[in-house]
């Protein structure tokens, strides 16, 4: 039987993947393996390992790797935390293949591993661009550790084979998110409230927004804009999650919490929904607002509209629901308006997802299944035009 070993270390990360995990631990020719790590083992981002379980899934290694501090030096620190306990797990497992998805700092930490171990890797949304985060560089870094990939888009195929990976080992699949849309059944928001112990109603906005880490955009300046223009909508409740544990999202913690606890009955602070509560919210919320990676690849096939904030994000396909807006408080709050206008509801309801309509983890399962151990990899070379160019 072949071993697949699927590595998660964020909420996000693991929402995405839960389709694809169920195939792998129900398929009679595979066995799971799953490593969890980062911030799902976090006191502070929610110990989302609970749910992992909670779900059905058997967690085969636990890896902790996070530090305390936020910083680019605590971050590259807990890189190499993480590359001591994966060396350990991966040895301990030793998987046919290791299935990565996108492109955090966690990832690439596993993936040097795997790459050094001789563990070919299958790598899932390779190709894209975010032109305003470090995960930008780790994205390319991780395609060119692995030996398969696995896109959401022939814009993004063609971008990984220019990188010199073989086109035979490149497939368009789509997104895994557009396939929890299709299969996870949504739940009212009385029940969200429930969950979570909020007093949530209609209508409300859903907000998200990470740190910056590359360029010139200020997070917490931009933040406090954000937040300052929902102010301009008394109308809207606010739904706030954290953000990820990049450099500077302590901060960003901090800053939320103090504008939730200023506005009490008016905004609510959660540190994860999961992924089921969060398609809900989504479904429910006249907005998503912020620079997750959600609001542009999966939000859309939900009919919502989004507010995509900064430069996060820059670079990546969107639907024509996606609103791109800048950072100042003015250009945030006629933005979040333009999201409530009967045009953008209308376009949000009827425009196509470039990321696919949704069979995305049947297609992984059975290449993954009919993969063929191979040699070392070869870089592939474009061909040349007869004038020399490629």
């Amino acid at each position: 039987m072949k071993t697949i070993a699927v590595f998660t270390g964020t909420r996000a990360e693991y929402g995405l993947l839960c389709p694809l995990l169920r195939k792998l631990a129900n398929h009679s020719e595979l066995k799971l393996q799953l490593i969890v790590s980062g911030m799902h083992l976090s006191p502070q981002f929610g110990e989302t390992w609970r749910t992992i379980e909670a779900d059905g899934f058997t967690i085969d290694a636990k890896v902790e790797m996070l530090l305390a501090s936020d910083t680019s030096c605590g971050v590259a620190k807990s890189m190499g935390l993480g590359a001591i306990g994966f060396a350990d797990a991966l040895e301990r497992l030793s998987p046919d293949c290791l299935v990565i998805l996108g492109d955090r700092y966690e990832a690439l930490a596993i993936a040097q591993v795997a790459a050094v171990m001789r563990i070919p890797i299958a790598h899932l949304h390779g190709g894209e661009i975010t032109e305003g985060a470090y995960d930008d560089s780790i994205r390319h870094a991780i395609t060119k550790l692995s030996h398969y990939h696995f896109v959401a888009s022939d814009e993004y195929r063609q971008r990984v084979i220019q990188m010199g990976e073989a086109p035979e080992h490149v497939w368009n699949v789509g997104a895994l998110g557009i396939e929890n849309i299709r299969t996870v059944p949504k739940i009212p928001l009385a029940e969200i409230n429930k969950k979570f112990n909020l007093q949530m109603r209609q209508p409300y906005f859903l907000v998200t927004y990470h740190p910056v880490t590359v360029g010139e955009e200020d997070s917490e300046e931009t933040f406090e804009n954000l937040l300052s223009a929902l102010d301009e909508f008394p109308q809207h409740q606010v739904l706030l999650t954290y953000p990820n544990s990049d450099n500077g999202g302590h901060r960003l913690i901090q800053m939320l919490e103090q504008y939730a606890s200023e506005r009490l009955g008016k905004v609510f602070a959660v540190p994860s929904l999961g992924m089921q509560c969060y398609l809900s919210a989504v479904n429910c919320s006249d907005a998503v607002i912020g620079n997750s990676s959600s609001g542009v690849i999966e939000v859309p096939s939900l009919g919502t509209p989004s507010v995509n904030v900064g430069v996060r994000q820059k670079g990546r396909l969107a639907a024509e629901s996606v609103i791109h807006a800048g950072t100042s408080k003015k250009e945030l709050k006629q933005s979040i308006d333009d999201a409530l206008s009967a045009d953008a509801r209308r376009i949000s309801k009827t425009c196509e997802n470039p990321y696919g309509t949704g069979e995305t983890s049947k297609i992984i399962v059975e290449v993954l299944r009919s993969l063929q151990p191979s040699g070392p990899k070869q870089f592939f070379n474009l061909p040349r035009s007869q004038e020399g160019e490629y």
